[in-house]
């Protein structure tokens, strides 16, 4: 059971959702399997084209995020990046 009150993830978006936020308008960022540390500044949303990984707030429980998934992270949460399969994904901050 993951919780939605972090992360909030909406699995398989549909085309006119992901039109509607202008996602092919966003950057891109890729990485290679990893594990790193990372926190928030400012909320982000992100589109995974590729990729996946496990992400786990400090003092919260694992999320699987996977290709398809578009993925809002809150503003001043710290998290571990665990990349299983490399990422490519559309991103957007604020």
């Amino acid at each position: 059971m993951q919780s939605t009150t972090e992360i909030k993830i909406i699995h398989q978006p549909s085309q006119e959702q992901l039109n509607q936020l202008g996602i092919a308008k966003w950057p891109i960022w890729t990485k290679e399997i990893s594990e790193f540390p990372w926190t928030y500044e400012e909320s982000e949303t992100c589109y995974l084209l590729e990729g996946d990984v496990i992400v786990t707030p400090v003092n919260g429980q694992p999320v699987q995020i996977r290709k398809g998934d578009l993925v809002t992270f809150p503003a001043g949460m710290s998290c571990t990046w665990n990349i299983k399969s490399d990422v490519r994904k559309h991103y957007k901050f604020g």
